[in-house]
């Protein structure tokens, strides 16, 4: 712990920096901030600075109650604002793809939409790092980044499978489609998965542990797959629905 314009600390697993000039430090030296806490009616100038430098990078931004930050802070010394700083850095959609390119293989990317729990979220990198996927993309709001609990939870797989976050997972896969890329959308009313050829350059798209893929993304899959299942409830643990998916996504490529 430093002194109140540069503290760091973690907070519900997330890296939290405290203070004016640490916040700007953090978003100029390009460290990736998930999200940014700003007291709501601040409007002098080095607290219209930071917003300008987050909004330049595409950090979600939370304007919020004194009490709120308050509650976030230790010194309660934060200067009007606090940022989630990513444990781990993300990289770009092309990166993911340049991995395919270089070990000569079809893309093979796993799609998140809204999955909030670390834990699921760990799980599943760490599947789709030994299912072979080249990488993962999820949403910037809505969803969980990539925090220490994360990293935890994936048993090491983040140090090894990348991740992009990206404003618009839809507008994302549309550009994918126009490089040959077509997605499957988990789905309880869609197709038996043994049923459907998932080989070739895939996206396996994985909704939100509640309410599943949101209506949008959806629509921009080109089709749904379904688990069959036998038991008395009718859904699975989202991470558990992806492996399940992803093998099956491995065993077809094997066969192919």
């Amino acid at each position: 712990m430093t002194d109140s314009n540069n503290i760091e600390k973690t907070e519900n697993h997330h890296l939290i920096i405290e203070g004016r000039n640490a916040v700007l430090e953090a978003l100029r030296s390009g460290r990736t901030i998930d999200k940014l806490f700003v007291l709501d009616g601040c409007q002098d100038g080095p607290v219209r600075t930071i917003v300008r430098e987050a909004k330049k990078q595409g950090t979600v931004l939370s304007f919020v109650s004194r009490e709120r930050l308050d509650q976030m802070s230790e010194t309660r010394k934060h200067q009007g604002v606090i940022a989630h700083a990513a444990a781990y850095g993300y990289v770009t959609v092309d990166e993911i793809l340049q991995r395919a390119e270089e070990r000569d293989e079809s893309p093979f990317l796993i799609l998140l939409d809204g999955i909030e729990d670390p834990h699921n979220l760990g799980a599943i990198i760490r599947t789709a790092n030994l299912a072979g996927a080249h990488g993962v993309i999820i949403p910037k709001r809505r969803a969980s980044g990539l925090t220490a609990t994360v990293a935890k939870a994936s048993a090491g797989a983040l140090n090894y499978t990348p991740v992009a976050k990206v404003t618009n997972l839809s507008a994302v896969m549309k550009e994918l489609k126009e490089r040959g890329i077509w997605f499957v959308c988990a789905d309880m009313a869609g197709e038996v998965m043994y049923r459907q050829n998932l080989t070739g350059p895939i996206g396996l798209v994985i909704g939100n542990e509640g309410e599943g893929v949101s209506r949008l993304v959806k629509e921009s899959c080109d089709f749904t797959a379904s688990i069959p299942m036998c038991g008395d409830i009718d859904s699975l643990n989202a991470s558990v629905a992806a492996g399940v998916l992803a093998w099956e996504i491995v065993r077809q490529r094997m066969n192919h």
